[in-house]
């Protein structure tokens, strides 16, 4: 029993709760104690809120599932755990994490609650709203972001707000065609609002959300608040790093007819791995070594970077 319990809780979906700790970073204190503990307590928090939205969704869920090739397997959906074990674990594991977020941090509580609460209204009704069910999932990713900024008390970056949400959109999107693709006529049986669905529609709105994304994170690159907060103008060096990881994923989704769960496809599709590993520690290399010697890393001294010298000044 415990053991589908867990398996229902979907550890492994717990990776789309990295995104809490995106503020600590592409912060100034990513190197700091106290911001590293509260980052990491807000990730499991997010991940055990998370995991109680699962096992209330499978519940619900359980005979639409049953048609599903894969969600099938799910416990509730085999017969393995009870609904209401399911709907009593959910209960006791929402109250307990609430719970400790507002004790942790009263902000981030309520930024919690406010996510669990969307959640709820997502599994009930705002799933069966065609774009509105996608745009649902962006507002969580987005949530996410809010409460990684919100813990360790650091201003929330405009910029990595929207790069967020229009990534939250472009997986969402990818997600509803890989449904729609897999389970041909069975689709809307599964999920009603697929129904309002088709390729051709999705393919635009991946396209849209796809461009958008690419832009959006160029414009972040050299961004004066973000070069002056990095003290490099080399960030935008990093954009191969993320136009590679949309063009795999676009890849996986026409071409391996993947994306129906997009965790699996990070942890399984090694390039897409390899992409996520190389990409931190050159992003890291290109602030520390391409930029400004690190004495010079302050908005004050790239302003007099930027300063015109006196004619005849030297080194």
């Amino acid at each position: 029993m415990i053991s589908a319990i867990f398996q229902t809780m979907r550890p492994k979906h717990w990776t789309k709760n990295l995104f809490v700790l995106a503020p600590l970073l592409f912060s100034q204190h990513l190197f700091e104690l106290s911001n590293i503990l509260y980052a990491v307590a807000g990730f499991f928090l997010f991940s055990f809120i998370s995991s109680s939205i699962y096992l209330l969704n499978d519940a619900i869920d359980a005979e639409s599932d049953k048609l599903h090739p894969v969600k099938k397997h799910r416990p509730i959906a085999a017969g393995v755990l009870p609904k209401s074990i399911a709907y009593i674990s959910s209960i006791v594991l929402a109250g307990v994490t609430l719970g400790t977020a507002f004790i942790t941090k009263t902000e981030f509580g309520y930024v919690l609650a406010g996510y669990f609460s969307l959640n709820v209204l997502y599994t009930l009704y705002l799933k069966k709203a065609v774009i509105v069910d996608v745009m649902t999932i962006a507002i969580s990713f987005l949530l996410r972001i809010i409460a990684g900024a919100v813990i360790i008390a650091v201003p929330i970056s405009e910029w990595l707000l929207i790069c967020g949400s229009l990534l939250a959109l472009f997986l969402g999107f990818s997600k509803r065609r890989h449904e729609i693709s897999v389970m041909d006529e069975e689709a809307s049986k599964h999920r009603p609002v697929l129904n309002e669905y088709n390729i051709g529609f999705l393919d635009q709105m991946i396209s849209l959300v796809t461009a958008s994304t690419l832009i959006s994170y160029m414009l972040y690159t050299v961004d004066e608040d973000t070069v002056a907060r990095f003290g490099s103008k080399y960030l935008i060096a990093t954009v191969p790093f993320v136009l590679y990881g949309l063009f795999r994923y676009l890849y996986l989704v026409h071409s391996r007819r993947s994306g129906g769960d997009p965790t699996a496809e990070f942890l399984t599709d090694w390039p897409l791995l390899l992409n996520v590993f190389v990409s931190h520690p050159s992003s890291s290399s290109l602030l520390l070594r391409l930029g400004v010697p690190y004495t010079l890393r302050t908005p004050k001294a790239l302003s007099n970077l930027n300063t015109p010298r006196p004619h005849g000044a030297h080194n």
